[in-house]
Protein backbone atom coordinates (compact mmCIF):
# COMPACT_ATOMS: atom_id res chain seq x y z
CA UNK A 1 0.00 0.00 0.00
CA UNK A 2 2.81 2.38 0.86
CA UNK A 3 4.61 2.03 -2.26
CA UNK A 4 1.95 2.00 -4.80
CA UNK A 5 0.62 5.23 -2.66
CA UNK A 6 4.17 6.95 -2.74
CA UNK A 7 4.51 5.83 -6.38
CA UNK A 8 1.16 7.22 -7.52
CA UNK A 9 1.39 10.44 -5.32
CA UNK A 10 5.13 11.51 -7.27
CA UNK A 11 3.30 10.81 -10.56
CA UNK A 12 0.38 12.79 -9.64
CA UNK A 13 2.53 15.85 -8.51
CA UNK A 14 5.37 15.36 -11.00
CA UNK A 15 1.80 15.48 -13.82
CA UNK A 16 0.11 18.30 -12.23
CA UNK A 17 3.75 20.63 -11.98
CA UNK A 18 3.90 20.26 -15.53
CA UNK A 19 -0.36 21.91 -16.32
CA UNK A 20 -1.55 25.41 -16.30
CA UNK A 21 -1.99 26.62 -12.72
CA UNK A 22 -3.18 30.37 -13.24
CA UNK A 23 -4.29 32.40 -16.21
CA UNK A 24 -4.94 36.15 -16.82
CA UNK A 25 -4.63 39.07 -19.11
CA UNK A 26 -2.40 42.23 -19.74
CA UNK A 27 -3.13 45.00 -20.81
CA UNK A 28 -0.81 46.03 -23.96
CA UNK A 29 -1.51 49.17 -25.94
CA UNK A 30 -4.90 49.04 -25.50
CA UNK A 31 -5.56 45.47 -26.11
CA UNK A 32 -5.54 42.53 -24.14
CA UNK A 33 -2.84 39.46 -24.30
CA UNK A 34 -3.22 36.12 -22.55
CA UNK A 35 -0.74 34.84 -20.25
CA UNK A 36 -0.45 31.53 -18.29
CA UNK A 37 1.68 30.08 -15.48
CA UNK A 38 2.43 26.28 -15.09
CA UNK A 39 2.86 24.88 -11.83
CA UNK A 40 6.74 24.44 -12.51
CA UNK A 41 6.48 28.35 -13.55
CA UNK A 42 4.70 29.43 -10.11
CA UNK A 43 7.17 26.91 -7.56
CA UNK A 44 9.55 24.23 -8.25
CA UNK A 45 9.35 22.86 -4.99
CA UNK A 46 6.90 20.33 -5.87
CA UNK A 47 8.45 18.78 -8.70
CA UNK A 48 11.73 18.31 -6.45
CA UNK A 49 10.02 16.68 -3.37
CA UNK A 50 8.31 14.58 -5.57
CA UNK A 51 12.17 13.29 -7.04
CA UNK A 52 13.24 13.42 -3.11
CA UNK A 53 10.03 11.46 -2.54
CA UNK A 54 10.69 8.72 -5.16
CA UNK A 55 14.43 8.60 -4.53
CA UNK A 56 13.21 7.91 -0.25
CA UNK A 57 10.33 5.39 -1.49
CA UNK A 58 12.93 3.24 -2.97
CA UNK A 59 15.41 3.63 -0.60
CA UNK A 60 13.22 2.02 2.39
CA UNK A 61 13.41 -0.58 0.90
CA UNK A 62 17.25 -0.95 0.44
CA UNK A 63 17.96 -0.01 4.62
CA UNK A 64 17.27 -1.38 7.35
CA UNK A 65 16.54 -0.28 11.33
CA UNK A 66 17.78 2.82 11.76
CA UNK A 67 18.00 3.70 8.29
CA UNK A 68 14.77 2.72 7.56
CA UNK A 69 13.12 5.02 10.27
CA UNK A 70 15.64 8.25 8.46
CA UNK A 71 14.24 7.63 5.15
CA UNK A 72 10.98 6.88 5.98
CA UNK A 73 10.51 10.27 7.87
CA UNK A 74 12.29 11.87 4.75
CA UNK A 75 9.07 10.37 2.83
CA UNK A 76 6.96 11.80 5.21
CA UNK A 77 8.26 15.06 5.14
CA UNK A 78 8.78 15.50 1.32
CA UNK A 79 4.94 14.93 1.32
CA UNK A 80 4.15 17.00 3.65
CA UNK A 81 6.22 19.46 1.96
CA UNK A 82 4.91 19.26 -1.29
CA UNK A 83 1.14 19.55 0.01
CA UNK A 84 2.28 22.83 2.00
CA UNK A 85 4.18 24.74 -0.84
CA UNK A 86 1.08 23.60 -3.50
CA UNK A 87 -1.37 25.03 -1.61
CA UNK A 88 0.85 28.32 -0.45
CA UNK A 89 1.32 29.01 -4.42
CA UNK A 90 -1.55 27.94 -5.53
CA UNK A 91 -3.42 31.53 -5.29
CA UNK A 92 0.44 32.93 -6.00
CA UNK A 93 -0.09 35.50 -9.38
CA UNK A 94 3.24 37.17 -9.17
CA UNK A 95 4.65 35.06 -11.90
CA UNK A 96 2.03 36.33 -14.20
CA UNK A 97 2.60 39.80 -13.18
CA UNK A 98 6.28 39.31 -14.22
CA UNK A 99 5.03 38.49 -17.18
CA UNK A 100 2.85 41.07 -17.60
CA UNK A 101 5.52 43.68 -16.90
CA UNK A 102 7.83 41.96 -19.39
CA UNK A 103 5.26 42.10 -22.22
CA UNK A 104 3.45 45.58 -21.82
CA UNK A 105 7.32 47.11 -20.89
CA UNK A 106 5.34 48.68 -17.86
CA UNK A 107 6.96 47.57 -14.69
CA UNK A 108 4.08 48.12 -12.52
CA UNK A 109 1.60 46.25 -14.92
CA UNK A 110 -0.10 43.51 -13.50
CA UNK A 111 -2.76 40.92 -14.60
CA UNK A 112 -6.07 41.51 -15.40
CA UNK A 113 -9.28 38.92 -14.92
CA UNK A 114 -6.71 36.56 -12.70
CA UNK A 115 -8.33 33.04 -12.15
CA UNK A 116 -6.73 29.72 -11.11
CA UNK A 117 -7.09 26.06 -11.89
CA UNK A 118 -7.48 23.35 -9.65
CA UNK A 119 -3.65 21.64 -10.36
CA UNK A 120 -2.31 23.02 -7.56
CA UNK A 121 -5.01 21.23 -5.35
CA UNK A 122 -4.28 17.79 -7.72
CA UNK A 123 -0.38 18.48 -6.29
CA UNK A 124 -1.39 18.97 -2.61
CA UNK A 125 -3.29 15.46 -3.01
CA UNK A 126 -0.26 13.77 -4.28
CA UNK A 127 1.93 14.89 -1.69
CA UNK A 128 -1.05 14.00 0.55
CA UNK A 129 -0.49 10.20 -1.18
CA UNK A 130 3.64 10.80 -0.53
CA UNK A 131 2.75 11.72 3.30
CA UNK A 132 0.28 8.31 3.87
CA UNK A 133 3.73 6.37 2.07
CA UNK A 134 5.68 7.66 4.87
CA UNK A 135 4.03 7.49 7.50
CA UNK A 136 2.72 4.09 6.33
CA UNK A 137 6.72 3.27 6.40
CA UNK A 138 7.57 4.60 9.24
CA UNK A 139 4.43 2.67 11.02
CA UNK A 140 5.21 -0.54 9.53
CA UNK A 141 8.51 -0.24 7.79
CA UNK A 142 10.04 -2.54 10.69
CA UNK A 143 8.00 -5.49 9.23
CA UNK A 144 9.08 -5.44 5.90
CA UNK A 145 12.19 -7.23 4.10
CA UNK A 146 15.08 -5.71 3.34
CA UNK A 147 17.39 -6.25 0.69
CA UNK A 148 20.08 -9.12 0.82
CA UNK A 149 23.26 -8.56 2.28
CA UNK A 150 25.06 -11.20 0.37
CA UNK A 151 26.84 -8.53 -1.48
CA UNK A 152 27.69 -6.02 1.13
CA UNK A 153 31.49 -5.49 1.54
CA UNK A 154 33.22 -7.33 4.40
CA UNK A 155 30.87 -10.40 4.30
CA UNK A 156 33.29 -12.56 3.94
CA UNK A 157 31.87 -16.32 3.87
CA UNK A 158 34.04 -19.56 3.30
CA UNK A 159 33.70 -20.30 -0.10
CA UNK A 160 32.97 -24.14 -1.30
CA UNK A 161 35.97 -26.10 -2.58
CA UNK A 162 35.17 -27.94 -5.84
CA UNK A 163 35.70 -31.55 -6.06
CA UNK A 164 38.55 -32.26 -9.28
CA UNK A 165 37.01 -33.11 -12.42
CA UNK A 166 37.30 -36.71 -13.28
CA UNK A 167 38.82 -36.77 -16.72
CA UNK A 168 37.31 -39.58 -17.63
CA UNK A 169 34.21 -37.36 -17.34
CA UNK A 170 33.64 -34.81 -20.42
CA UNK A 171 31.39 -33.01 -18.37
CA UNK A 172 33.05 -32.44 -15.33
CA UNK A 173 36.07 -30.78 -17.45
CA UNK A 174 33.93 -28.37 -19.25
CA UNK A 175 32.10 -27.07 -15.77
CA UNK A 176 35.96 -26.60 -14.62
CA UNK A 177 36.86 -24.57 -17.10
CA UNK A 178 33.17 -22.48 -16.96
CA UNK A 179 34.11 -22.09 -13.12
CA UNK A 180 37.83 -21.29 -14.32
CA UNK A 181 39.78 -23.84 -13.17
CA UNK A 182 42.43 -25.76 -14.67
CA UNK A 183 40.91 -29.24 -14.95
CA UNK A 184 44.37 -31.11 -16.01
CA UNK A 185 45.71 -30.01 -12.28
CA UNK A 186 48.81 -28.16 -13.71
Amino acid sequence: MALLSGALGAAVVLLATRQRWAEGTATVAGGGFPLTARGSDVTGVPAALAIVGLAALVAVFAVRRAGRLLVSGLLALSGAGIAVAALVSASDSSVLDEKAAKVSGDTSATVDALSHTAWPYVAAVGGLLILLAGLLALRYGGRWPAMSGRYERGTDRPRRTARPADPERPEEIWKALDRGEDPTGA
